[in-house]
């Protein structure tokens, strides 16, 4: 039995559906956690058993993991939390209380890179990400985390700017490369894990897509892929301010989000190597020609 929190989401719908076309041959049952069984699409519903509610409440986890064996495990956004603390392992206490009373085998949890450089204790949403491993690593369960960098998918925000002003805008240095992964990518080394559960105790898998890119590298490419000019415009830490406030969302993740991407722009997700292990392979040009190209045109 598997269980997958967050199914209706980017990562966890991309999760979800790898196991139903490849667990029943391995003769694994699948178990969902979602507040509205209504987002799920009915074919989906027929296949799983549906545990209706939120992953962070005690109750509900508890229903959720009787019989489970492995776990993937993601915490949903909280605009208004109280804290980083709250949204992150406040969130997931209720979970690594069930995993060992329920004796849960393996869980495979969506984090982020960073662990061990100088930013990590400074960085915002990455330090309450990682804290949250720890607490998972402390049940004795086994664990991986996916560590990641910045999602392509994140530019599916900025697809009206793109469209109509040829722009795209983030904090970093134009020219300071990283590691960006699709989320499809990162779905596919959890369900690899989750089926595969060969593995033992805890550790970091990390997930960097094929290359690493700069703004100037992604405007490029997505010019080359639009066939016209696509530019990159550096937002300061104050304008982001402003926009996130305006959105709703609460002062601490507020200032952890700006923590985090001012721990980017320090090169925080730069601290892993490239190898066949950590390198997943849809390219950024890819990406825009099957995901983005066709957003912005829709």
């Amino acid at each position: 039995m598997i269980v997958i929190t967050a199914p209706t989401g980017q990562i966890g719908g991309r999760v979800l559906g790898i196991l139903l076309d490849e667990a029943p041959e391995r003769g694994e049952e699948l178990r969902v956690i979602v507040r509205d069984p209504g987002k799920l699409p009915d074919a989906v519903r027929a296949r799983v058993d549906v545990v209706t509610g939120s992953h962070g409440d005690a109750e509900v986890v508890d229903r959720a993991f009787a019989g489970a064996d492995a776990v993937f495990w993601l915490v949903p956004p909280h605009p208004q939390a109280p804290s980083l603390d709250a949204a992150y392992s406040g969130f997931t206490r209720a979970a690594a209380k069930a995993f060992t009373a329920h004796g849960v085998g393996h869980v495979v949890g969506v984090s982020a890179l960073g662990r061990g450089t100088p930013a990590a204790g400074r960085a915002g949403h990455v330090t309450a990400s990682l804290a949250m491993d720890d607490l998972i690593a402390g049940t004795g369960v086994a664990y991986r985390a996916l560590a990641c960098g910045s999602f392509m998918e994140n530019l599916l925000r900025q697809v009206a700017s793109i469209r109509d002003d040829g722009v795209f805008t983030d904090t970093a240095t134009a020219d300071r490369t990283a590691p960006t992964a699709a989320t499809g990518d990162i779905a596919a080394a959890a369900a690899g894990l989750l089926l595969d559960r060969s593995w033992t105790g805890t550790g970091e898998v990390p997930v960097l897509g094929p290359e690493d890119l700069s703004a100037n590298d992604m405007a490029r490419i997505m010019s080359e892929v639009f066939g016209r000019p696509i530019r990159y415009q550096r937002q300061s830490l104050e304008d982001v301010r402003a926009a996130l406030t305006g959105r709703g969302m609460g002062n601490a993740l507020v200032e952890g989000y700006l923590d985090m991407m001012r721990a980017k722009d320090d090169g925080i997700d730069e601290g892993v190597r490239h190898t066949p292990e950590t390198t997943s392979p849809t390219t950024f040009r890819q990406w825009c020609e099957e995901v983005l190209k066709p957003a912005v045109q829709a």
